[in-house]
């Protein structure tokens, strides 16, 4: 099925708003999650209308649900799920109706009156396990495989995104005075030729879209690219793991290639997540259900990282240049003045994890 208003009856609404979702760029994980939602709520009102099968007259029971049958849904919520979550799920239903009335395929969005009258809100801030730098040594020092290693370490010493770290190719690192510098030719990429031992992170990847010659299975959110210091510690990992780095499938060359089922193939923020979730598991920092106020994953090394950084050198504005999330104004002031107001502040303050 095509996207847009080439066809404004669609069978399958809730298909076609998947189907869409690809196109805008979102990750499968995103997909996945407004799948659920959407087809949990779709399967609800075919059963409050007494239909057998959402797949019915053509699966298109959300097309004709009402107002009341959005309030029903999101009042079944309440009680099985946390306030944040059934904030979540409601926000997912009215993305789902303002699109769809967006592109003509609905008349109306039933979720406009919910949204207005709903208590519960999405928490954006929600609190988080509490982890010192000394506990985190610890949780690393079990961390023995090289790759594993040097992934969870990159993420705790740069508070990148998971897409952003499976992004990261050779061209990306600058480690001149490293042995892995005679076996790869590292750190090509024009931002880092005065800017030795650093990760240049770009805003340009996009997920599907080629870059340096592949097609990239995540976006990076960043709104501009970044270039973001390597200490010694990060260093020395990323240097045991090029040792030991399969011959890349890919000519982009990427950093992290698997070293199982996925030999030699770029690193997939799925793939990431698992192995995070292992350990942290292991090390019971991760419960099935336990959600991100109890479990450990890699946004949570994001989380760790921003939090402590800033608490060390109470200047907020480095920490955000380092994560890719400030204005241009702003960025230009870091990225012209990198060595004093970034590397200095960085190397000064950074933790030490190893």
């Amino acid at each position: 099925m095509s996207s847009g208003t080439d066809s404004l009856d669609p069978a399958d609404p809730v298909g076609y708003f998947l189907e869409d979702l690809t196109y805008h760029g979102k990750t499968d994980r995103t997909k996945r999650s407004y799948e659920r939602v959407l087809r949990r709520f779709e399967a609800f009102v075919a059963d409050r209308r007494g239909e057998n099968d959402a797949a019915d007259e053509g699966r298109n029971v959300t097309a004709r649900a009402t107002h009341r049958d959005c309030m029903a849904f999101v009042h079944s919520l309440r009680g099985d799920l946390a306030e944040s979550t059934v904030a979540t799920y409601a926000a997912y239903l009215h993305r789902y109706y303002t699109y769809m009335t967006q592109v003509g395929a609905f008349d109306s969005n039933p979720m406009t009156l919910v949204m207005e009258e709903m208590d519960e809100s999405v928490d954006k801030d929600p609190a988080r396990r509490e982890i010192d730098v000394p506990a985190m040594r610890a949780f690393l020092d079990r961390v023995r495989h090289p790759l594993h290693r040097a992934v969870i370490v990159t993420l705790l010493k740069t508070g990148m995104r998971v897409g952003e770290l499976c992004n990261l190719d050779l061209r990306d690192v600058s480690m001149p005075d490293s042995a892995a510098a005679s076996t790869y030719e590292l750190g090509t990429r024009p931002a880092l030729e005065s800017r030795p031992d650093s990760l240049y992170v770009t805003g340009d990847a996009r997920v599907g879209e080629e870059l340096n010659g592949e097609p990239r299975p995540a976006a990076n959110k960043r709104k501009r690219e970044t270039v973001i210091p390597i200490d010694d510690e990060l260093e020395r990992v990323l240097t045991a793991w090029l040792a030991v780095r399969p011959d890349a499938v890919s000519p982009a060359e990427p950093l992290f290639v698997g070293t199982s089922g996925s030999w030699g193939e770029r690193l997939d923020p799925q793939t990431v997540r698992h192995v995070v979730e292992e350990y942290a598991r292991d090390h019971g920092w991760y419960r099935t259900g336990g959600g991100a106020s109890e479990n450990v994953t890699p946004h949570y090394f994001r989380h760790f990282f921003t939090t402590h950084l800033r608490d060390r050198t109470g200047d907020r504005g480095v920490v955000k240049y380092l994560r890719g999330d400030v204005a241009e104004d702003i960025i230009d002031t870091y990225t012209h003045n990198w060595g004093d107001q970034v590397r200095a502040t960085y190397e000064t303050h950074i933790y030490r994890l190893l």
